[in-house]
């Protein structure tokens, strides 16, 4: 049996940005300084009007193509993580396998998660690989929330940032990610939650349950997404150890979805944990949902701190709502 590795990443982000100092000027009311403090994020990069996520997807491809010298022609499989679609139909999936070169031959799908996406997309991949139904998977995670946001929107506009992430996934000999833990809880569906251009008529659809503020047709309750992640985290890295006989003391770095800083400072401390051990990665990006471990993960890369042999536990949560754990263990060498 072969098993899914963890291999070389590329990120893109569209080119404009918006960073705390322009947000400032145009909206003088805004305390930016404030905000920064909770969020823990300077800049976002936001798409243009006519910018989607199958660009920023396809741009992170062929970054990933050019940059390790891979050949698209030997990709068994695409999977595509997105909650902001081009279109309701077709799956995004197919546009990039054509965008992209991959070969008509292969599988491709979209799957519609957000903050635990890049965690489950890590499992459906491996259950691909352990099949043999693929021995090479491009994982893409991509997303405009932007979209959703309307610019007056203080509490939305200056936490998510668009951006997508490429991982190649190869099957290896021996298993280096997993056992993967889940999580579901529809219940809190009405917690961050799109609101307009559904298909669902009003008269039957889910009211959210924070008042509605601003105008954006993306709603979120914060501070239940905080007491629900101070619930499910902790106990989803003791749910991760276990299944893979791991102790606290086993972990080198804890991998976590880059939610806000303030929240994930609340993790560490719940958890006993300081800065080297769970890293915190907003301030270049903002939150980009399901891209935000990706990206974390290839600067800690980058920086040397995740290197062969280096053992992880990650976790991703978010909207849904929806988590998803795993314990990784490093094995891929970045170039010099």
């Amino acid at each position: 049996m072969k098993y899914a590795s963890v291999g070389p990443i590329a990120t893109y982000f569209p080119e404009n940005f918006e960073d705390n100092d322009y947000l400032g000027a145009k909206f003088p009311n805004w305390d930016m300084e404030l905000i920064y403090a909770k969020t823990g994020i300077r800049k976002r990069h936001i798409a243009e009007a006519n910018e989607c996520v199958s660009d920023l997807g396809v741009g992170a491809g062929r970054k990933l193509f050019e940059r390790f010298a891979i050949d698209p022609g030997s990709i068994d499989f695409l999977l595509f993580c997105t909650q902001t679609p081009d279109y309701p139909l077709p799956t995004t999936a197919c546009l990039v396998q054509e965008r992209l070169g991959l070969r008509t031959s292969i599988g491709a799908l979209d799957f519609n998660l957000g903050c635990s996406g890049f965690v489950y997309g890590l499992s459906l991949a491996d259950g691909l690989i352990r099949s043999g139904a693929a021995r090479r998977v491009l994982l893409i995670t991509s997303e405009t929330y932007s979209k959703y946001v309307h610019p007056t929107d203080r509490s939305l506009r200056t936490i998510f940032g668009d951006g997508a992430a490429a991982t190649l996934i190869d099957a290896a000999d021996s298993p280096c990610l997993g056992p993967f833990v889940f999580g579901t809880d529809g219940r809190g569906a009405d917690t961050l939650i799109v609101t307009e251009g559904t298909v669902r008529p009003k008269e039957s659809a889910i009211a959210p349950r924070k008042r509605k503020r601003w105008p954006s047709s993306l709603v979120m309750d914060g501070p239940e997404l905080v007491k629900f992640s101070l619930e499910v985290v902790p106990a989803t890295v003791d749910q991760a150890l276990a299944a893979a006989g791991w102790r606290r003391e086993d972990v080198d770095v804890y991998l976590m979805h880059q939610a806000t800083a303030l929240l994930l400072h609340h993790l560490r401390e719940k958890m006993g944990l300081n800065g080297d051990q769970m890293p915190i990665d907003l301030e270049e990006y903002g939150n980009t949902v399901s891209s935000t471990l990706p990206i974390l993960i290839d600067r800690l890369r980058r920086e040397g701190r995740l290197k062969p042999g280096t053992r992880t536990v990650m976790v991703g949560f978010g909207v849904g709502l929806s988590w998803a754990g795993c314990t990784w263990t490093e094995t891929w060498q970045t170039p010099p």
